[in-house]
């Protein structure tokens, strides 16, 4: 499991890196993904995740690396799906933005659960849904960061396709992927907990 995530990982990084739009925009899109996987590399004997954040976390990267590669504005099968729909942008940077939220609820949730931080699950979802949250609009401040450093360089990394709510709609796109995150698999992420702790006990 562990080298099939990481060939998956690095044969996608690889891919990426091979002629992207450009280089800083690549820097800047994986760099979230490359500080994942130094996190769980360095915590992965002292904290192992459960199997289903493994593989979301896999999932969001190499969503971050097709954006990289492409710019979040010219993925062309979104492109394909927008002129399908009638969309006049090109929507793959709310399915990132979505994935914001959906990725790092469970995260967020295991890490809660594990150090016993929240007593009650509707607090912790409640704070978890505040950490996506919070999580989002971080990102948003970094995003304008880049925007101000960069200039009209910023243009690829933000994404905003002339859309004057983007930065709304991003965070609200975060708040429905958190959301759906512990609707859908908060049952199935206490049976992967439950059997993590029996393991490591």
């Amino acid at each position: 499991m562990q080298l099939l995530w990481l060939l998956t990982f690095f044969a996608v990084l690889i891919w990426s890196a091979i002629n992207p739009h450009d280089y800083p925009t690549w820097i800047l899109e994986t760099l979230p993904a490359l500080i994942a996987l130094l996190v769980m590399a360095m915590t992965r004997r002292t904290f192992p995740l459960t199997p289903m954040l493994y593989v979301l976390v896999l999932l969001h990267s190499i969503l971050l690396m097709v954006g990289a590669h492409y710019t979040y504005a010219e993925v062309p099968l979104f492109d394909w799906i927008g002129e399908m729909f009638g969309h006049a942008r090109n929507n793959f940077d709310k399915l990132g933005h979505f994935m914001q939220g959906f990725v790092p609820a469970i995260a967020a949730r295991e890490i809660l659960i594990r150090k016993e931080v929240v007593n009650g699950r509707s607090w912790l979802n409640v704070i978890v849904v505040s950490v996506c949250l919070a999580f989002s609009a971080f990102y948003e401040l970094l995003e304008w960061l880049a925007a101000e450093i960069m200039g009209g360089g910023a243009d690829a990394f933000l994404g905003t396709q002339g859309y004057v709510w983007d930065t709304q709609s991003d965070m609200a796109y975060a708040l429905l992927g958190a959301i759906a995150a512990l609707v859908l698999l908060g049952r199935m992420h206490d049976a992967q907990l439950a059997r993590l702790q029996q393991t490591s006990q």
